[in-house]
């Protein structure tokens, strides 16, 4: 028995070691019965362009090689609008947060789950924002979290976790504390100032870091991370419990549930969502419970 996916593979990922795998890996996958038919990217927002194009033939399953921009490429390239869609994973790039929640650490995991074919359930974000709307499975980071995800695209990105924590020390000293007031699921508006505000719908970020250690990919909720107004110093002190999530049981470092959240004031600011910097004015993120089926 045999499973087709459709392909999409950013070969520039982690400094084009994706493109240097993946004829290997393709070999290792069709060996086990899977048929693919690859299409490989020539910059950013083309994995959207190539999803929707074969959603519009009838495609339903693909499989997404790279890190984790990549698999957000190919997210929206599915919604809105395509029913019944399945994707599969490859991480050959620089990040791979998204599957650590099922285990899998490595390519020689991903390459196991993808033969195996088990499919699961998982829930998506949709953010409506001042020019229209994404969507993402991993998480929307705000603040210091977005300082630091840009700091380390632009300088640090080939060095991994570390060049993550690179970038946290250098950001430690533009460190601000922004409002962005929030309402959670109708209730009263938050606006207290944030280090940082980190909307989750899975565990992890920056590869091996445990933002959200109570997320679960499939009870239709994110989980709301808020760092408050802390020094330069407390922080630092704080971010080396990221790794094991004790973070969250720091002082000023809150975790709720959420359905659905309302920004009272949108304003245009730098925005990490899942691995990618984008600017956005934020409105509104709503869970779209189990809308996505993922082969993990």
């Amino acid at each position: 028995m045999t499973t087709r996916y459709v392909a999409i593979v950013n070969g520039a990922a982690g400094g084009g070691r994706c493109r240097a795998r993946f004829d290997s890996v393709k070999n290792r996958l069709e060996a086990g019965g899977i048929v693919l038919d690859v299409h490989f990217t020539s910059g950013p927002g083309h994995a959207t362009e190539l999803v929707r194009e074969a959603s519009a033939r009838g495609e339903r399953r693909f499989l997404s090689v790279g890190g984790d921009g990549t698999g957000f490429e190919v997210v929206n390239g599915l919604f809105p609008g395509t029913e019944g869609a399945v994707v599969a994973m490859l991480p050959l790039g620089t990040g791979n947060s998204f599957l650590r929640d099922f285990g899998i650490l490595d390519e020689e995991a991903a390459i196991a789950a993808i033969l195996r074919g088990r499919e699961n359930p998982v829930d998506v974000v949709r953010m409506t924002h001042a020019s229209g709307e994404l969507h993402y499975i991993n998480l929307c980071g705000l603040g210091f979290t977005a300082t630091v995800g840009k700091l380390t695209n632009d300088r640090f990105k080939s060095l991994g976790v570390l060049g993550y924590v690179a970038a946290v020390v250098i950001s430690v000293a533009r460190l601000e504390h922004p409002v962005d007031s929030i309402a959670i699921d109708g209730g009263a508006v938050d606006g207290r100032p944030a280090a940082m505000l980190v909307f989750s719908n899975s565990k992890y970020t920056g590869g091996a870091m445990k933002m959200a250690p109570n997320a679960s990919l499939a009870d239709g909720a994110l989980d709301v991370i808020r760092v408050g107004a802390l020094s330069r110093g407390s922080l630092l002190a704080q971010f080396p419990k990221i790794f094991s999530g004790t973070h969250v049981d720091g002082l000023d470092v809150h975790e709720s549930p959420a359905r659905v959240v309302d920004f009272v004031s949108p304003r245009m600011q730098p925005c990490m969502i899942d691995g990618e910097i984008l600017m956005l004015a934020p409105k509104r993120l709503e869970v779209l419970p189990r809308a996505l089926t993922v082969v993990a």
